[in-house]
């Protein structure tokens, strides 16, 4: 509709310009065919050469006005299957992960049995009541290992390092309690019931 109002308001512009526009065109009766208006209508639009919009949009017949429209293309949509195959790279990528999570559990579990055997000579020695100075060698041999592991365990980030640090930390403070709780190790500041607390916490 907008197209027709636009072609009208052309023609009565050029109708200011042109006083006298004589149209002839093909016959108006209703038995003539679509073919027969369409070439009739071409021919009056060829010799309207001062309005290329209305040439283009609109074609005249004797009592008659139509709008040539372009013919629409067709879209295509296609549409493709989800693969129920797993691509080469996404294969890939879980057999890297699945390696990783077996490496990293092991360097992970050793760790923690290095710790456990550590804490364990702890305990026994904390209990033993007439321990030597010379057992905690063993210990701190045990305490050697352990710590070997757990940067391994960090080195290749099977576990965080401030957890390494921490796991060590905690290691330490064991050994520091047992020496303390049969005074082997007094520290030069502290008090009394401050190595007691010491103690406490440790256990």
């Amino acid at each position: 509709m907008a197209t027709i109002v636009q072609c009208l308001s052309s023609c009565a512009n050029l109708n200011s310009k042109f006083k006298v526009l004589s149209l002839k065109g093909a016959s108006s009766s209703p038995t003539s065919s679509f073919s027969a208006r369409r070439g009739a209508s071409a021919t009056v639009c060829s010799s309207l050469s001062f309005s290329q919009s209305v040439s283009q949009c609109v074609a005249f017949s004797t009592g008659n006005m139509w709008v040539q429209k372009k013919p629409m293309r067709r879209q295509m949509v296609v549409c493709e299957a989800a693969p129920t195959k797993k691509a080469d790279s996404a294969a890939k990528r879980a057999r890297q992960a699945e390696k990783r999570r077996v490496y990293n559990k092991s360097k992970k579990s050793e760790a923690r049995t290095r710790m456990k055997k550590v804490l364990e000579a702890l305990d026994g020695l904390k209990k033993k009541a007439e321990a030597q100075p010379d057992e905690i060698v063993t210990v701190e041999k045990l305490i050697g290992e352990a710590y070997s592991a757990i940067d391994k365990a960090v080195k290749v980030r099977a576990l965080h390092k401030n957890t390494g640090a921490r796991r060590k930390s905690r290691l330490a403070r064991r050994k520091k309690a047992v020496e303390i709780h049969h005074g082997w190790y007094v520290p030069a500041t502290a008090t009394p019931a401050a190595a007691e607390e010491a103690v406490a916490m440790a256990a």
